[in-house]
Order: C-alpha cells, then sequence, then structure tokens
C-alpha cells in the first residue's frame, strides 16, 4: 500500500513520475534541479582550475629553470592533499550561520583549486616542447613580450587538448561535489544536489520498502558516464594517432 501511495501517486491533480519522498516532495522534479545544481558546482571548480592551471602552468613551462622546480614543487603539493580530510577540516570550520548560497560558492571554490594541478601539469609539458620552436624564436626576436608569446602563439597551439581536459575533468568535479555532500561534508538541505538527494538511499528500509528512491542514482550514473564517453571520443579526434604511439 505504502508502494501504491508513493510511486506514481496522484496529489491533487498531479502526477509524480517517480514518486515522492518521505516529506511527499517530487522526485522526479527534485532530480532534476539536483542534476542543475550539481552541473553548476561543477562549471564553476572547473572555470576556477582551468584558469589556475593555464597560469600556473604556462609560467612554469615557458620560463623553465629554477622557476619550474619550484611550482613543480608546489603543484606536487597540492596533488598529495587528500580532499576528504581536507573537506572534513574545512567543514569544522564552517559557521552554521552561512546560508546555502555560501556553502554553495565555498565548495566550488575549493574544488577549483584542489583540481588544476592535473591540467596544469599538460599545459606545462607542451610548453616545454613547444617554447624552443621556430616561430616562437621568431616572435621573441620581434619583440613580443612572454605573456604576448604564451597567449597568443603557445597556448593556441593545444586548445583543442585543453577542451578535451576540460570535458573529461567535469565528471570527477560532479564526483567530488556529490561524494562530499553524501557524506555530509558539501551540500546540505535546503540546497537541492545528487549528493543530497542519494543521502536518502543509505538505509535498509529504503532498499526494502522505497526502491524508487534509487531513481536519481541511475540519472547520476548517466550523467558522469556521458561525459567520459565525450570527452574519450573529444580525445580520440584530437589526437587520432594517440593509440600507435603507446
Amino acid at each position: 500500500m505504502t508502494f501504491n501511495t508513493h510511486l506514481f501517486g496522484l496529489d491533487e491533480g498531479y502526477i509524480h513520475l517517480f514518486g515522492t519522498d518521505s516529506t511527499g516532495k517530487d522526485i522526479f522534479s527534485r532530480t532534476f534541479h539536483a542534476i542543475n545544481t550539481s552541473l553548476a558546482v561543477g562549471t564553476i571548480g572547473v572555470l576556477i582550475a582551468f584558469v589556475l592551471a593555464l597560469i600556473i602552468g604556462g609560467i612554469s613551462g615557458f620560463y623553465g629553470g629554477w622557476v619550474d622546480s619550484f611550482i613543480q614543487m608546489v603543484t606536487d603539493a597540492v596533488r598529495t592533499i587528500p580532499p576528504i580530510p581536507l573537506f572534513m577540516a574545512l567543514a569544522a570550520f564552517i559557521p552554521d550561520t552561512w546560508s546555502a548560497e555560501e556553502r554553495f560558492f565555498f565548495i566550488s571554490i575549493i574544488l577549483g583549486f584542489i583540481g588544476w594541478p592535473t591540467l596544469a601539469r599538460r599545459v606545462r609539458t607542451h610548453l616545454l616542447t613547444e617554447r624552443t620552436q621556430e616561430y616562437v624564436l621568431a616572435a621573441q626576436l620581434c619583440g613580443a613580450s612572454s605573456g604576448h608569446v604564451i597567449r597568443k602563439h603557445l597556448l593556441p597551439s593545444f586548445t583543442s587538448y585543453i577542451i578535451v581536459d576540460l570535458v573529461i575533468s567535469f565528471p570527477y568535479m560532479v564526483l567530488s561535489e556529490t561524494a562530499l555532500s553524501f557524506i555530509g561534508l558539501g551540500l546540505k538541505d535546503p540546497v537541492n544536489s545528487l549528493g543530497v538527494m542519494l543521502q536518502n538511499v543509505t538505509s535498509a528500509d529504503v532498499l526494502l520498502n522505497y526502491q524508487w528512491y534509487f531513481i536519481p542514482v541511475l540519472f547520476f550514473i548517466v550523467l558522469v558516464m556521458a561525459f567520459v564517453f565525450v570527452g574519450d571520443g573529444l580525445r580520440d579526434a584530437a589526437d587520432p594517432y594517440g593509440d600507435t604511439k603507446k
């Protein structure tokens, strides 16, 4: 009887396609709103990581020497930071008076600040190879500044690879937000994200009596896999001979 009441139920003339939760909220509308929130967090995090990676990786790869060594030490230090203990420490200092919007932007910024090292390494590697090419030397002989050479000549030479890296890193940002919210360290009610919704499927009672609570899980899997497949396709298109190099 409980199943018929909540799943595909009628409430004042409205049909709940995915049923309702324990508070009577429509799971269908909550799922799509949660996807929008998780995508927003991932987008902000990716943009922050993208800007930091271009700046840090560009400086490291173009100048080399002790500048490169120092930046790589910082990069390695950031890469070794475990995200879960970091967020546990930060969660202890987040005031309870913070609004949902403040917590949202805080999570997005932190994800961005710890997600730039991988892309920065790839930017550095490419610039170390390209900085000795003839077109770079020609630009320098013409009086172009280092910043101009990096912006106008080096970075555009591998724009396709940067786009691929952004698409591939996007689902990992969404996964990070979902995991943190799922264990209670990220977003919380009233913010509606995939991680917040997945908190509802952690009890045995849900598995036995409220199976439709798992519908957002399916959407979460499809969303992540879609970005992974698109990223793999773009990577193959950008480097069609990548498999033959291995």
